[in-house]
């Protein structure tokens, strides 16, 4: 039995783990990572020794410190939550968390649930990019800082979101040749420089980080281009190189794509938060398309329309790490408050949470303005023949395309799941959404907010049998 139940140990859930203990409540914080720090700032082994940077957030280190002290915070690494229960006998409704740890399956009571399960990047489907060597940068950028592997050598780079730049100049700085950079979108205009002014106060140090990667990026003389995107990725059986193309304001294609040589391809066109286990738990959701797409409705304590769920972070929308942070700690006071903490105390550290959340949302309402993605155009990617759209359960594009044709009165993404299980496979749709919920909306003429999204169920991510035997023998 905990107070708190903290769903993932990025900033957002160390952040309002920590709020929640020093408050004096008991808190368990339940993470699929051998450490603390969520994906941006991921550690390597503590047996690989050495200083570990968290430039240009210099408060992270101390977030970390903190947290890993605490002596009311309590930890399930290398476990999944895949799923909220209620016992709806109980006249207290009492939550419980499905838990799937190393040693076997447990089912936690607790009074109070925080989602802070972050987000992951968004997922492009187009010819090729099923092969050995396309992955995304989020990945290459995990394995370069929990494991300091090289996941290639001569690398292609394509999308359309910053961190782009950012995971350029550490594959450079540890040895990699980068082959060409791709944006999909052009520089930003005056217009766009002058409205992303207000961002600047408070964030001068990643906008330093920024400058740094990009000159280190033109020391390398790496071709930056801009409006291209990337049509194929190519090679019989692994990549060998990726075709790029440029594109109109809408990103569409324009012309005849050139091939760029490299044996791996990188793709960063953004981030989708990641929300199955809020969907699961009886969440309303709504779409921001700006914020990732889907996102957890919540109110400004951060409560969720589920009864004792909160969320923080990401899947409230994606809008980095230092707002994370922020959500997290408000989020964490809040939940403190509503199991009878002191309300004085709380007061007083919500008015700093709610100061830092203005500065942060600044900056990030910039980000995503700036760099949100065009999805109709992405989606069409995906148009050719024999494209794989559900990688997990192999559904490619004409599949799709038939489903929509053969039944005119479909029209949601839950739909077309049913009919030809694009979405059932193991990732549950967290490769295949965005695409099957366009290509409906484009085949109906509507948006895609319209298509809706997959319906979530336990578990809401892969655990072996031996969990549920383990719950059987308790």
């Amino acid at each position: 039995m905990a107070d708190l139940v903290v769903i993932g140990a990025g900033p957002a859930g160390m952040a309002g783990a920590l709020a929640a203990a020093e408050a004096g409540l008991d808190v368990l914080v339940v993470d699929e990572q051998a450490r603390a720090g969520g994906q941006i700032f991921r550690r390597p082994p503590e047996t690989f020794g050495g200083a570990r940077g968290y430039r240009p957030y210099t408060w992270a280190e101390d977030l970390i410190r903190r947290f890993e002290a605490h002596p009311g915070i309590s930890t399930r690494f290398r476990s999944t939550a895949y799923g909220v229960l209620r016992d709806r006998e109980e006249r207290t409704m009492r939550l419980r968390v499905g838990v799937s740890a190393p040693d076997g399956g447990e089912l936690v009571e607790t009074e109070r649930i925080l989602i802070a399960t972050g987000a992951y990047d968004m997922p492009v489907a187009f010819p090729g990019w099923t092969k050995p060597g396309v992955m995304t940068v989020g990945a290459a950028q995990s394995l370069l800082k929990s494991q300091k592997v090289l996941a290639g050598r001569r690398i292609v780079m394509a999308g359309s979101h910053p961190l782009l730049l950012v995971a350029a100049e550490q594959l450079l700085e540890a040895g990699a040749e980068i082959a060409e950079i791709a944006f999909a979108r052009g520089l930003p205009g005056v217009g766009e420089a002058l409205a992303a002014a207000p961002a600047a106060p408070g964030h001068l140090g990643v906008f330093a980080e920024a400058g740094r990667a990009l000159a280190r990026i033109a020391s390398r003389r790496v071709r930056v281009s801009m409006r291209t995107i990337v049509t194929e990725a190519v090679g019989d059986g692994a990549v060998t190189g990726a075709r790029l193309a440029k594109v109109d304001r809408d990103w569409r294609p324009v012309g005849e794509p050139r091939e760029v040589g490299g044996d791996l391809l990188l793709l960063g066109y953004g981030f989708s938060p990641s929300t199955e286990l809020a969907r699961q738990a009886g969440c309303e959701m709504r779409w921001e398309s700006r914020l990732g797409g889907w996102v957890v409705q919540h109110d400004e304590r951060f409560a969720t329309t589920a009864d004792g769920v909160y969320v923080a972070g990401e899947p409230t929308g994606v809008a980095g790490a230092e707002q994370s942070w922020a959500e997290g700690w408000k989020a964490g006071l809040h939940i403190a408050e509503s199991l009878g903490a002191d309300a004085h105390r709380i007061r007083a550290e919500l008015r700093e949470s709610e100061r830092l959340l203005n500065r942060t949302g600044r900056f990030s309402r910039v980000v995503q303005s700036m760099f949100e993605p065009r999805r109709a155009a992405l989606s069409a990617l995906s148009d050719p023949e024999g494209t794989l759209v559900c990688r997990c359960e192999l559904v490619p594009s004409e599949r799709i395309d038939g489903v929509l044709r053969q039944n005119p009165f479909i029209s949601s993404a839950n739909a077309v799941k049913l009919e030809c299980r694009s979405g059932m496979g193991p990732c549950q749709g967290r490769y295949c959404e965005g695409t099957v919920a366009a290509r409906v909306a484009a085949a109906r003429g509507a948006a895609i907010e319209e298509s809706g999204y997959f319906t979530a169920h336990v578990p809401v991510k892969p655990v072996p049998l031996s969990t549920y035997r383990t719950l059987g023998e308790d």
